[in-house]
């Protein structure tokens, strides 16, 4: 009774920072084991080039790329096609070959990576028998041992974490350069970094401020509305199935109507899955019913926080992949004043949309 007492005769503003001391995690600074995602690496390959890029070449960080890694099984756990064992054996392994590696810092490009391994751990903490399993069945399979990680984080928290470093050595603002206006940006928060383990994601699920916080440092305006925290329909195992797939394009189309009157720029986000859906399923409504979510005709685009901070960096478009993109990144590029070959862009995005609609 002392403690709600406490808390009522605090401000709202107060509360609000005794609560957010929950959501304070540790991001290393340095010395990073970098784990890539398979659906990055699939559908936007340079958006992680472009993140160890940044950490090379702006932040002047180390980091160790192992090409001996695989996928976390993330996506097999949760349509129920691995089981859990398994998966444990699987994620014990990736920590032998950082052990081997001599870094210590776990960095996850992928939310559902993020998610699986941080529900691993959290498992192993609890039940201490099935940590022993684990490193019995690696043993028996493998030959190997393995030690936990000093730390894990996504990717995001690094860039977050970097955010004003990176707005100081920015070619470019999140201003509209013939209004002068900020860009109106759409955050989206995978829901595997801030809903399943919501203290191990910078804000969780009631502050989930990794990048809006981005955003704002950057210059451009955070658009609230009522579907923000909507998921973007991925969902895993009504995907897998193909007559279900309609409930995954209902999910986005939910989100995109809900954003559509307040006339975003842009949409942000931090998980492969959220960034492919939202992305192509714009392109399939307007292929199929010629509905548009933009004044311009084009659609919303859909950007990584890696990609973002690459272009306000200065770095190419064509170089980082953004003609990958089936939602058009086009219109935001002009209203950026970003200088870059347009018809080098324009001819290799061509040739994508081509190899999308065969796939």
């Amino acid at each position: 009774m002392t403690k709600i007492a406490d808390m009522t005769e605090n401000s709202p503003e107060q509360r609000k920072k005794i609560y957010w001391k929950d959501y304070i995690k540790y991001i290393p600074e340095d010395d990073y084991f970098f784990f890539r995602s398979c659906i990055r690496q699939t559908f936007f390959p340079g958006a992680e080039q472009a993140f160890l890029a940044i950490l090379k070449n702006n932040l002047h960080k180390n980091y160790f790329d192992d090409p001996r890694l695989t996928t976390c099984t993330g996506i097999g756990y949760h349509s129920d096609i691995i089981p859990l064992e398994t998966l444990h054996t699987m994620i014990a392994r990736h920590f032998s070959i950082m052990n081997e590696s001599g870094y210590s810092n776990l960095v996850i490009s992928c939310v559902t990576t993020f998610g699986v391994m941080t529900e691993v751990m959290n498992t192993w903490h609890e039940f201490p028998e099935t940590l022993e399993k684990a490193r019995e069945n690696l043993q028996k399979t493998t030959g190997r041992a393995f030690e936990l990680p000093k730390a894990i984080a996504h990717a995001n928290d690094i860039i977050y974490l970097y955010r004003d470093e990176i707005a100081k050595q920015s070619v470019y603002k999140l201003i509209n350069k013939e209004t002068g206006k900020p860009l109106k940006v759409v955050d989206h928060v995978g829901c595997h970094y801030a809903k399943i383990f919501p203290h191990h994601g910078i804000g969780g699920a009631e502050f989930p401020k990794v990048l809006s916080e981005m955003i704002k440092t950057w210059g451009g305006e955070v658009v609230d509305y009522p579907e923000r925290r909507h998921c973007c329909g991925f969902g895993f195992r009504q995907y897998l199935i193909k007559e279900s797939r309609g409930y995954s394009l209902t999910h986005a189309q939910i989100k995109f109507e809900s954003m559509q009157p307040f006339h975003p720029d842009l949409i942000l986000t931090n998980c492969p899955g959220c960034n492919m859906f939202m992305d192509r399923w714009q392109y399939v409504i307007q292929e199929t019913t010629g509905k548009v979510y933009s004044s311009s005709g084009n659609g919303i685009p859909v950007l990584t926080y890696e990609e973002l901070a690459a272009l306000l960096l200065g770095y190419d478009p064509v170089q980082i992949g953004l003609f990958m993109h089936q939602t058009d990144v086009l219109p935001l590029l002009e209203k950026l004043g970003i200088q870059f070959n347009k018809n080098e862009y324009a001819k290799l995005r061509e040739e994508s949309l081509d190899l999308a609609k065969i796939l």
